[in-house]
């Protein structure tokens, strides 16, 4: 099934407030627990105040559990939909003091200069959680990591990945956001078609210089990308 883009932002009212609404905690959990599994697996003591940085971050879902996990970090949330920042300080505020060492900035990937925000560079620790399906151009999200991390830096980008055809979407949508919000449904249904596949993303990364990272299938619809810098 060939790739069929959808918009770049998520920034309509009414889809940030249902995305803000909605129950990802499963997979949310997941991807702090595959992060937490990496370093622990690395042996690798991060440095006081590592940077961590969560591309695409929403309405703060993962943000928020990465300065919990790590509260001796220095998290930053970043993405292009004022909407989404607007609501992941909303839910910030409700936090603090328990959650002290998260921000959020307005940033987006696929226009903004990244020298413009240099407090963004020197990040031990990259993540992005449905991400990579939304830009236009995939590069920018792996040139973006080569100027963000510091030398041994740990990377973990999940995604949905594309399915062979038609029949197979009906199915995961059947099966997964049946009983959704319709703004859950239509979004899920046209991230799956603009999803890369797994083959897709080994070329991105390859062509990036970024072969050392591995790139896996996760259960019956996502993709995950993984390693050190």
């Amino acid at each position: 099934m060939q790739r069929c883009p959808e918009p770049e932002l998520m920034n309509a009212p009414h889809q940030v407030v249902a995305y803000a609404e909605a129950d990802f905690s499963s997979g949310d959990h997941s991807v702090i627990e595959r992060l937490s599994e990496l370093i622990d697996h690395s042996r690798t003591v991060l440095p006081a105040a590592h940077l961590i940085l969560d591309l695409g971050c929403g309405p703060g879902n993962i943000s928020e559990r990465l300065a919990a996990r790590w509260p001796l970090s220095e998290v930053i949330g970043l993405d292009g939909a004022p909407s989404m920042i607007a609501i992941a300080n909303q839910r910030l505020s409700c936090l603090s003091p328990a959650i002290h060492n998260l921000t959020y900035l307005l940033f987006d990937l696929s226009h903004s200069c990244l020298d413009d925000i240099p407090q963004i560079k020197g990040a031990s620790v990259i993540v992005s959680n449905s991400l990579l399906h939304h830009l236009h151009n995939p590069q920018r999200l792996w040139a973006s990591m080569k100027q963000l991390a510091v030398p041994n830096a740990f990377m973990l980008h999940r995604d949905l990945r594309r399915p062979s055809n038609e029949q197979e979407v009906d199915a995961l949508c059947d099966r997964y956001v049946s009983n959704s919000p319709s703004v859950l449904q239509r979004d899920f249904r046209a991230s799956l078609i603009a999803a890369f596949t797994v083959d897709e993303v080994r070329e991105q990364l390859d062509e990036a210089g970024m072969g050392q990272f591995t790139v896996m299938e996760l259960d019956d619809r996502y993709l995950e990308v993984s390693g050190q810098w």
